[in-house]
């Protein structure tokens, strides 16, 4: 067996064990292109051979979709998919485990007209709100991972020989996940313990507020009461314990919604519905947008932010040290489960209501008065660097530094 095949073996094995956790009986689906089809045909071995009780891949294609942005009559954007949703909340609700692998280009969308993506967007979150809130509860297992594809790597590499592309995205991807390891479940058993860590020293300190301060950002974020520190693992409804993201670097919690003060400026871009939204900040008052600008697609994102009520307040507050391996790799993935883990985060959107004491049986309604956001989006953007400074304000006010120059300060 060749050394690629032995860590697309391991990489297929983290997925099944570590991401999703697949139990015997369980039923699985892998939602994924056709360009992962060897990946995929190994995480559907995998998790047979866990014991699944039947694996459903639902397959995706590049070319088809690029087709349908461009030919499709305009009105079928406005039409929600009720039947996929429909399909994917019934598997959901009996305790399917959810596999996404994600590989697509980057500029997959480019020059397509920015109201059939919003419209596609709105549509699609529309019809999967409730799947989306049991996932953002942690009721049901789901795990995000990826895979190569010729844009995706020409991207990446562009500088590279093009024949060369993929395998240098692959060895990339490879290491981000430990799959190079020798023992990358050992491994990841140590990382997931260093986050743990992480994430419970947070919980004892209990911050009322954070507050940013880098090149072009100076905000504020106030926590709710109760807030919860979440990081690697965690656990759905039935106690089994899974991994959302192959790789994950942060620890997070959801900002109190009405909490948000002052400017924020990205530090890396933004891979959103097939577009590269650039060089972009964001001016919150009371917790709400109130200004938006880019470099690159602004219209993309006014659009997102406008996508519904929530869409302008943020759902998710997140730390990852500046050194870290993503960020010390030194390669911009235009892929948010890479960058996002690279670099301090936000995301606009609905919260993950386990980022509150009681949070996964409250209704959006109870939610909202506990000051965490509700939307039918979550969409993550990049705020950290080696410049960032985070002070975390106590419960009897004083504030302390939390990041120091990108990094830890304790």
């Amino acid at each position: 067996m060749s050394g690629f095949q032995v860590k697309l073996e391991r990489y297929a094995e983290l997925i099944v064990r570590i991401g999703a956790n697949v139990q015997p009986g369980q039923t699985v689906v892998v939602n994924a292109a056709v360009d992962s089809a060897a990946l995929v045909r190994l995480v559907v071995r995998k998790a047979y051979e866990a014991g699944a009780y039947q694996v459903k891949v639902v397959w995706s294609d590049e070319t088809v979709t690029r087709l349908r942005y461009d030919m499709a009559h305009g009105d079928a954007f406005l039409e929600e998919p009720k039947w996929a949703a429909g399909e994917k909340l019934e598997l959901a609700q009996a305790g399917a485990a959810s596999i996404t692998i994600m590989s697509e280009d980057p500029d997959l969308l480019k020059g397509v007209s920015g109201t059939r993506i919003a419209n596609n967007q709105k549509t699609a979150s529309k019809a999967l709100k409730t799947y989306r809130e049991l996932s953002r509860a942690f009721k049901f297992s789901w795990s995000l991972s990826t895979a190569p594809s010729q844009g995706w790597a020409d991207k990446v590499f562009p500088d590279a020989p093009p024949e060369d592309r993929i395998g240098l995205l692959w060895d990339a991807i490879f290491k981000m996940v430990r799959a190079d390891r020798e023992d990358p479940i050992a491994a990841w058993e140590e990382h997931l313990g260093q986050l743990k860590r992480r994430a419970d020293s947070l919980n004892a300190k209990q911050y009322r507020q954070l507050r940013y301060v880098g090149p072009g950002t100076n905000l504020t974020i106030a926590l709710p009461k109760d807030h919860i520190w979440l990081g690697g693992r965690k656990q759905n409804a039935q106690g089994v314990w899974f991994v959302p993201n192959l790789p994950t670097e942060e620890v997070y919690t959801a900002p109190h919604r009405g909490g948000v003060n002052g400017t924020v400026t990205s530090t890396k871009p933004l891979s959103y519905a097939g577009k590269i939204i650039d060089g972009f900040t964001l001016t919150f008052e009371q917790g709400r947008v109130v200004q938006v600008s880019a470099a690159q697609n602004e219209e993309t994102l006014s659009a997102l932010v406008a996508m519904d009520e929530g869409a302008a307040y943020l759902g998710e507050v997140a730390l990852v040290p500046h050194r870290s391996p993503i960020s010390d790799s030194n390669l911009l993935f235009f892929k948010t489960i890479f960058d996002e883990n690279a670099s301090c985060h936000l995301a606009v959107g609905g919260a993950y209501s386990s980022c509150i004491s009681g949070g996964p049986d409250m209704t959006q309604d109870e939610l909202l008065a506990r000051g965490l956001n509700t939307s039918i989006v979550h969409t993550d953007f990049m705020v950290g660097s080696g410049e960032l400074d985070i002070f975390g304000t106590t419960e009897d006010g004083a504030e302390e530094p939390v990041f120091v120059k990108g990094n830890w300060a304790f």
